[in-house]
């Protein structure tokens, strides 16, 4: 539905986007995801049309867009500030668009029936906008763009101003939303576990650039560089010594936790016969009393933290430059846990993944 040909923008001397090349599908729930400044809303807003690329091209639906204005492009909007007008009830709101395209007014009270019936809002058409909730606002935005029937609707961080339950809630929305008119949604977040909810795949990007396109599984599972995987959840960082290669194998000394055997990423190149190698907080276990592990080792509890179902564990192990980070599950005892307490840790080898120099993707 959307492909991105080396698009670049510049802002004076400043590259807000760094020769970005992409494809979205059709019916896809596409994310941007990345830190304030890396350019991804520059991206949404040249897609939409409210902004220029200094050089290449946008495709929509197969037909460049680059020479189209905002109006003319199959695309539709959903701002981060809703831009309800405060003078109109829900149904002018979101009849707003229609009036260019000059239907019949039952046509036209059909269409946004039609609309507020898809974001659950029928029956407050006539309800004005200062009566309206967080969570019903954010639902006439959607119906005002759905009722010009786009190919493409793009999100600009939509649900940043709700709060934590309700961004929840409508996380489940929008998804079912999506699924139920079938078209290509693309938005735009910082949240991480947002875009881990939401989509079918996600773009990272840092600077300008992407650093890596991948299904949210394969993303957390799989990230391709240290970057990436401190951006999106939490991992624990070791240096490891390469102790051979073979084929797309790489065998290596991760120090107390020993040898382990991982994929190559692209770009993997080893400094001074060392690399970087990862592991999420929620792969290390404690072992209680006599449980047994194929693998383990040994630690003390140096920094606890509750958060209610889970407690995060800081354990230090000796010989390891950083302590470890792990999630326990409160039913056994971990949040009782007192600081400087021994443990014992268990791990899969197999969790471990290999990560490659940022700089290096860069250049492949």
């Amino acid at each position: 539905m959307i492909q991105i040909e080396n698009v670049s923008k510049f802002y004076g001397i400043y590259k807000a986007l760094d020769d970005i090349s992409l494809t979205i599908g059709e019916g896809e729930f596409f994310s941007l995801l990345g830190p304030s400044g890396c350019g991804k809303t520059t991206l949404l807003r040249s897609i939409a049309g409210f902004e220029t690329p200094t050089a290449g091209e946008i495709y929509i639906d197969g037909a460049p867009s680059l020479a189209l204005p905002p109006n003319r492009r199959p695309t539709n909007m959903v701002f981060q500030s809703y831009a309800i007008f405060p003078h109109l009830d829900v149904s002018e709101n979101v009849a707003y668009g229609l009036k260019r395209l000059k239907l019949s007014p039952q046509e036209e009270r059909k269409r946004v029936a039609d609309a507020l019936d898809q974001v659950r809002l029928s029956g407050l058409g006539q309800r004005k906008a200062h009566e309206l909730s967080g969570g019903q606002r954010q639902r006439v935005a959607l119906a005002r763009a759905l009722v010009m029937r786009p190919k493409v609707l793009l999100l600009d961080e939509p649900l940043s101003a709700l709060d934590k339950k309700l961004r929840e809630e409508m996380q489940v929305e929008l998804r079912s939303l999506q699924k139920a008119v079938g078209i290509t949604f693309v938005l735009v977040t910082h949240d991480q576990y947002e875009a881990l909810a939401l989509s079918d795949r996600i773009a990272v990007m840092f600077g300008g650039r992407i650093a890596q396109v991948a299904s949210p599984k394969e993303f957390y599972q799989r990230p391709r560089t240290r970057k990436v995987a401190d951006f999106l959840g939490g991992m624990n960082f070791l240096k490891a010594k390469v102790l051979g290669e073979q084929g797309n194998t790489v065998s290596l000394d991760a120090a107390r936790f020993g040898a382990v055997s991982l994929d190559k990423p692209q770009g993997f190149a080893a400094t001074d016969g060392h690399v970087t190698v990862g592991i999420r907080p929620e792969r290390l276990r404690l072992l209680w009393d006599d449980d047994r592990a194929p693998h383990e080792l040994s630690g003390r509890v140096e920094n606890r933290a509750y958060f209610g179902e889970v407690t995060h564990l800081t354990v230090g192990v000796d010989g390891l430059e950083q302590p470890l980070s792990m999630v326990e599950t409160n039913n056994y005892g971990a949040d009782d846990l007192p600081i400087g307490a021994e443990i014992r840790l268990a791990y899969d080898p197999e969790a471990f993944v290999l990560l490659a120099d940022d700089e290096a993707v860069r250049r492949v």
